[in-house]
């Protein structure tokens, strides 16, 4: 039987018996072999394939925590502080004051019939420090018209008054999240998922199961193309019928190049019901859909300083932030699906929700001991050196949101962590040095989609104004691709399919223009994505 062989001027594999090759053998979309020429010569009869020789080929990239929501949210008009390209290839330019958002809203407005809400997204409150954005603000846009904008870190939002009369909230100032004026008004900022889904209830629209349309994943899916990843995650999936259906549907497809792992959101379902979903779907798995993931959200965000933190608290005393369920509630859901076999991947931000979880999950294994669990602790922003050798005791995963570093470590520097603290955002060397599996991540549509990106992160720890945070916990270019490819895969329990290149795994690749390992660290995050191979089939980016 025939097969093709890839030549290329360097191949990274992310195996460690044979790190390097120039050669790699496909068929029946798996790896039949990596090596020279030479070494694959007697697998048989194949076809040369050298349109990469002069490319670096690495595994596949894994996107181990992002969100299908990135590609429903390219629908609705970007309104964010930093530059940003869409799918089109478009950069949106960022909005640096009050007045500019409220200009381009007003642009965006004229181009809707009189019945259409506004939502825009990518708001980041944070960088606006002499106010809040409120209700009066994106009253001046529009005053009838229902307006959303939605913040960066998705856990916020702030809304006009139509929007908060058609909602109900505008009279139930007293629920969890909605943030009022001093005279106990309803100030259009909302905090949180019960606040917010109040909002999608009335507008009927629930963006995370739009995160399974086929339109949604095709878009999620050529955004990954262009950035090399093959492998995505929706760590927050509602996993409906139809939208399952539309998964199977879609992803199966051979002509759309990404394998999706979505995660269940927990607090969706009550356990015995999640517990249920989640094994009638595994079912449904095949090479391109992986089901199993359950998603629990902790706390919010440092940023959106509505993630809880230990003692001192946020560095300028803002008081401290929101559990989405009781921290009563939130354990005994760790417990029941551990007990059911699941993994979890767990929403945790501020050092406290560390410590809940890590209580949380001790509990559940002195109960029911399990020797591979692989529970994940997803962002770790902050987490003590204490944590992270009782995560090591536990068999504990963590996945870290690297790219906060750029994007949000000058604000946790001056106003949320102070200089201590962020002198240890995202460990993840030490994490390294104790032997806890390690990954890192993006968190799309929070930050964009652009795994090299999260390696330059994750290796220079620079901010957006050029500090360098925590220079004792920095990875070398090398460490830090595995944490795109391999480690990020191991987190999902699929590094037996995909993240490296080696014999019998499924052959998918990122063929790059340069090795990163070889150009300045300053351009890590702009070499280019050539094209993607998914199970042997090439989709090139040119």
């Amino acid at each position: 039987m025939s097969h093709r062989i890839f030549s290329a001027r360097r191949i990274l594999t992310m195996n460690p018996s044979q790190p390097e090759a120039t050669h790699i053998a496909v068929r029946d979309g798996r790896i039949l072999g990596v090596g020279s020429l030479e070494t694959l010569s007697d697998l048989g009869d194949f076809e040369l394939d050298e349109r990469f020789a002069d490319k670096v080929i690495l595994p596949g990239f894994v996107e181990g925590h992002s969100h299908a929501l990135e590609g429903v949210l390219w629908e609705y008009p970007y309104a964010g502080f930093f530059p940003r390209q869409d799918p089109d290839g478009h950069t949106w330019p960022g909005l640096t004051d009050i007045a500019s958002l409220q200009h381009h809203l007003g642009e965006q407005v004229a181009k809707l019939d009189a019945e259409t809400p506004l939502i825009a997204w990518g708001f980041d409150p944070i960088y606006f420090p002499d106010r809040r954005l409120d209700r009066n603000d994106l009253d001046a846009v529009d005053a009838e018209r229902p307006i959303v904008v939605i913040h960066a870190n998705l856990h916020m939002m702030t809304v006009n008054s139509a929007m908060l009369r058609a909602s109900g909230l505008e009279s139930q100032a007293d629920i969890e999240g909605v943030v009022t004026f001093e005279d106990g008004r309803p100030n259009g900022e909302l905090r949180e998922m019960a606040a917010m889904f109040a909002i999608f209830d009335s507008l009927d629209l629930d963006l995370f199961d739009r995160g399974s349309e086929e339109a949604t994943l095709e878009r999620y899916a050529r955004i990954g193309q262009r950035h090399g990843v093959t492998t995505l995650t929706d760590l927050y999936n509602p996993l409906s019928e139809a939208g399952v259906e539309s998964m199977q549907r879609t992803c199966n497809r051979d002509d759309v190049p990404m394998r999706l792992a979505p995660a269940m959101s927990a607090l969706t379902y009550t356990p015995e019901d999640g517990i249920e979903r989640v094994l009638g779907c595994r079912d449904k798995s095949s090479d391109k859909l992986h089901f199993g993931l359950v998603k629990l959200m902790t706390d919010g965000s440092i940023q959106g300083y509505t993630a809880r933190l230990m003692w001192p608290g946020y560095h300028d005393g803002s008081p401290n932030g929101m559990w989405n369920a009781e921290p009563e509630r939130l354990t005994e859901i760790v417990q029941r699906y551990h007990q059911a076999g699941l993994q979890l991947h767990i929403h945790t931000n501020g050092d406290e929700a560390v410590e809940l979880m890590l209580d949380a999950i001790e509990s559940a294994l002195e109960l029911w001991p399990r020797a591979d669990h692989r529970h994940t602790l997803q962002h770790c922003q902050i987490i003590s050196h204490a944590q992270l050798k009782r995560a090591a005791r536990l068999g504990v995963c963590l996945n870290m949101f690297a790219n906060h570093l750029y994007y949000w470590g000058d604000i946790h520097r001056s106003r949320t962590l102070g200089f201590e603290r962020c002198q240890r955002l995202e460990p993840l060397a030490s994490a390294d040095r104790l032997g806890i599996p390690i990954a890192a991540h993006c968190d799309a549509p929070v930050t964009p989609l652009a795994p090299l990106f999260t390696a330059w992160c994750a290796v220079a720890r620079q901010t957006a104004s050029g500090e360098v945070l925590g220079p004792n916990e920095a990875l070398s270019v090398e460490r830090a691709l595995r944490l795109i490819t391999l480690d990020a895969a191991y987190t999902l329990k699929l590094d037996d399919r995909v993240g490296s290149l080696e014999v019998g795994k499924l052959a998918d690749m990122a063929v790059l223009d340069e090795d990163p390992r070889e150009v300045p660290l300053a351009r890590l995050a702009s070499i280019g994505v050539a094209a993607t191979v998914v199970g042997g089939r090439v989709f090139d980016n040119g």
